[in-house]
């Protein structure tokens, strides 16, 4: 026994030292006495050797992930650069030309006149009035007679009237709603998104305003006596139809003074006489158009002086603007409103100012062209027309489109993207892109 331990135990050393000198030799082959010097051996090996490849793993996943997130930072930041510089390129661009990509013919009657409504196209004239899409699909029309008939619209209705006669129709994007028969000649219409509408008339000295709902049932009235009050010039309503402004002229011994009125028909005014909540009197100014251009927001535009209001319940003056010449055109959207003046400059006859709902200038611009209509388009876009020629500037001052026609042009419409419009040409309607 004492020998074959002997025996046993340096065969055991010999098997661990040839473990140690060859680590990857298989632990099987070391067994029975040589198991915890195997053991204790592996645990070493094993605990430095995983931890060094583990930490040098992990570093290398982190610079990976740095390395990913850098590129992946490079290509958002060069795709922005990209778009960003496409969208300067479209925004500066100036066209002369464009592509027409459908066209449709179109049938009008002497005299018709087109305004854009909701998208969509409605023509007047002394006979009748329709609306129709871009394709020339009529949506709805009206017959009637009239001498001269205007129109006014707010979101989703729109009045037709003559003027100086006595017949109000009344329309939304599904058909006619209602008709009014006045009494008393009408000076002035206007109609609040839910199609309640103010007249303003005027008989024998005497301003009367009467409001109606969109099926003609007649809702208020009131007189302005010439000579307590002065000759009424215009009226506007609110898209709420609850508040109402007058502008009344009054000349007295030579002196001209205007006056704008403020009507609430809310539950506000009924504690007021008369449902006034508010009057502001402007000496030797001639106040000629008012409009509300939002529900809370209300302009008054005097011959030297523009007058901005603003209040939920009763109006006050928020900002008061000196207008140093005489306007040439007054145009407005929701959210800008802007001017055209004679300018100094002989090369470029006029110039055009556009300010925000603050009273902040927002562009100032130099231009040639006569024209016969600007406004603004549903993309904020400015146009002007005469019958041959057609221009369009965009709020940073680009002439963005300019080109004389082969006939005659009547209207311009956006389109929905940038470079694509709608033009309204004698006996066609164009979907065009510029080019």
């Amino acid at each position: 026994m004492i020998g074959k331990t002997l025996e046993n135990e340096t065969v055991n050393r010999r098997v661990v030292l040839a473990y140690q000198a060859y680590p990857f030799m298989p632990a099987g082959i070391a067994r029975g006495g040589v198991v915890l010097a195997d053991k204790a051996y592996r645990v070493v090996k094993s605990d430095v050797g995983v931890k060094s490849d583990v930490k040098g793993m992990n570093e290398k996943i982190r610079k990976h992930r740095r390395k990913i997130l850098r590129w992946a930072a490079f290509a958002a930041i060069a795709s922005l650069l990209a778009i960003a510089g496409i969208y300067i390129y479209l925004q500066t661009r100036t066209y002369s030309e464009y592509d027409v990509l459908k066209s449709v013919k179109r049938e009008d009657s002497p005299g018709t006149q087109f305004e854009v409504f909701c998208g969509n196209i409605l023509k007047y004239s002394s006979d009748g009035a329709s609306l129709v899409d871009a394709n020339n699909k009529t949506i709805w029309n009206q017959t009637y007679e009239m001498q001269s008939p205007m129109t006014d619209s707010c979101e989703n209705y729109v009045v037709i009237a003559d003027r100086k006669g006595d017949t109000i129709y009344i329309m939304d994007l599904s058909g006619p709603c209602g008709e009014i028969k006045t009494t008393m000649p009408i000076q002035r219409i206007q109609v609040a998104n839910q199609g309640t509408v103010a007249v303003l008339m005027e008989q024998e000295g005497t301003g009367y305003i009467q409001v109606y709902d969109k099926s003609g049932t007649f809702l208020a009235e009131g007189e302005v006596h010439t000579e307590n009050s002065g000759y009424p010039l215009d009226l506007a309503i609110s898209n709420d139809g609850r508040k109402l402004a007058v502008s009344l002229l009054d000349v007295n011994e030579g002196n001209v003074k205007t006056t704008v009125t403020f009507f609430n028909f809310d539950t506000v005014g009924q504690n007021e006489i008369d449902n006034i909540v508010g009057q502001y009197s402007y000496s030797d100014i001639v106040v000629p158009k008012v409009e509300f251009l939002t529900n809370d927001v209300m302009v008054a535009f005097g011959s030297r002086k523009t007058v901005i209001f603003e209040g939920a319940q009763k109006p006050k003056v928020k900002r008061e603007m000196e207008v140093e010449k005489e306007i040439r055109s007054i145009f407005y959207n929701d959210a800008y409103f802007g001017f055209v003046f004679d300018n100094e400059n002989k090369e470029q006859s006029y110039q055009m100012k556009i300010y925000d709902l603050r009273g902040a200038e927002v562009l100032s611009q130099e231009f040639q062209m006569e024209y016969e209509e600007i406004g603004f388009l549903e993309n904020d876009e400015i146009y002007l027309r005469n019958n041959l020629e057609c221009a369009i500037f965009t709020l940073r001052g680009v002439q963005k489109f300019h080109s004389n026609f082969e006939k005659n042009i009547w209207k311009v419409m956006s389109a929905g993207k940038i470079r694509d419009y709608v033009f309204l040409i004698d006996g066609e309607t164009q979907r065009v892109r510029l080019k």
